[in-house]
């Protein structure tokens, strides 16, 4: 397999990250919607928020991964939410686990996050496999959490506290 580089998120890697935010397997494991457009999509990530740090995962010089960490504010500055991606063809690669265990260095040992969380879908049986072997677990289900395919589907809350 081809070496995977996982380094800070750049505005060059803007387009191969709206390519991830499009296709089919992002679409179904996030709350991204379908036929979002590239604009509305290169909007959100072409905002400046400093609590929002962003790596990416490359393969060949080609952004096969994202993930965002959203650091919390006031009383909720001890904590981090994440959101990953992983390109379609690229699945069961260790990709995810890469950005994640590069996330999660980034957050208690640079950041001082002694806390993060993430939601994920009950049914995204890998996902949950990769963020349990991350030190994340279940800390509860939320019931008919979001609407995907017509379906409200339930999600896990999961969170990683720094041991």
């Amino acid at each position: 397999m081809t070496e995977i580089t996982i380094r800070g998120y750049d505005g060059a890697d803007l387009e191969a990250a709206i390519d991830l935010f499009l296709l089919p397997k992002c679409i179904w494991g996030t709350l991204r919607l379908p036929h979002d457009s590239r604009d509305a999509i290169r909007k959100r990530l072409e905002s400046i928020d400093p609590s929002r740090h962003r790596l990416v995962a490359v393969a060949d010089g080609r952004v096969v991964g994202l993930l965002s960490l959203h650091r919390g504010e006031g009383r909720r500055a001890h904590a981090g939410e994440i959101a990953l991606l992983v390109h379609d063809d690229f699945h069961g690669r260790g990709i995810g686990r890469k950005l994640t265990e590069a996330c999660i260095d980034l957050a208690e040992n640079w950041l001082g996050l002694t806390r993060i969380e993430l939601g994920v879908f009950v049914d995204n049986a890998p996902a949950i496999a990769l963020y349990g072997k991350c030190g994340f677990e279940i800390e509860g289900t939320e019931r008919r959490w979001a609407l995907r395919g017509g379906v409200l589907v339930d999600a896990h809350r999961m969170a990683r506290v720094k041991p």
